[in-house]
């Protein structure tokens, strides 16, 4: 049996790439340079309200800022260890001061130093138009069992629950 595509529906389907997402704190944030190069890198989510818009601290100076005024179409990766979610949508710079006071934290102030009033530091925000995801309940060892099953019994790899959401 092929992996199972959840065709649930669409308010179950955000609500579980939401549990997914919820408590993760870091992800990778994937932009495309002017010369059409993708260019990944870990940054760590400060807020994820679903459905889809996520949150990010960055330096006005930096890459993924110029990247985003150049194409703001990004991507969003979380792993866990035994869930991934894909989410897909446009990024977009944000100098609200109240929004920054709003989500600073000690561990944002470990990397920008010079304070949530400094304007030299945005905030990203990421509006979530798609997601996909995969979840194999039990994590490694579900998987390592699962794989053994299929290997003796010669039937394909059931991959766990995997779901394609647009989200609203």
């Amino acid at each position: 049996m092929a992996h199972h595509e959840d065709r649930s529906a669409p308010t179950d389907q955000v609500a579980k790439v939401s549990k997914l997402v919820a408590g993760e704190r870091q992800a990778m944030l994937t932009t495309t340079a002017p010369d059409g190069t993708l260019i990944s890198r870990p940054m760590a989510v400060q807020e994820a309200e679903f459905g889809g818009d996520l949150w990010f601290f960055a330096e006005a100076s930096s890459r993924k800022v110029s990247h985003l005024a150049h194409d703001p179409q990004v991507n969003v990766t979380f792993s866990s260890s035994d869930s991934w979610v894909s989410l897909t949508g446009r990024g977009s710079v944000v100098r609200d001061p109240a929004k920054k006071r709003e989500l600073w934290n000690a561990v944002v102030e470990a990397w920008f130093p010079d304070g949530k009033d400094d304007d030299g530091i945005v905030l990203l925000k990421v509006d979530g138009e798609s997601a996909e995801y995969w979840d194999t309940p039990g994590g490694r060892v579900a998987t390592a069992l699962s794989f053994a099953k299929a290997k003796l019994t010669g039937k394909q790899y059931s991959g766990g629950e995997n779901a394609k959401v647009d989200l609203p």
